[in-house]
């Protein structure tokens, strides 16, 4: 199973939710959906600007963990 560790970066980062849903375009609804890792799949685009906001790699924000 794929988990974010969105909220750890944002929380090194010390960037909010709201900081980065308007920094990115996303409404922070949609930001609270990838957080808690309730979205199915999420635009190359949105991931890029996410990136850019945090200054991050992908791999920063995503893990693979198998399912129990």
């Amino acid at each position: 199973m794929i988990k974010t560790r969105l909220d750890i970066v944002m929380t090194e980062r010390r960037v909010t939710g709201r900081e980065l849903a308007n920094a990115v375009g996303i409404t922070e609804q949609n930001l609270s959906l990838l957080r808690n890792g309730k979205v199915k799949g999420v635009r190359f685009g949105t991931l890029s600007k996410i990136c850019e906001v945090l200054d991050c790699q992908p791999g920063d924000l995503l893990i693979y963990e198998p399912d129990a």
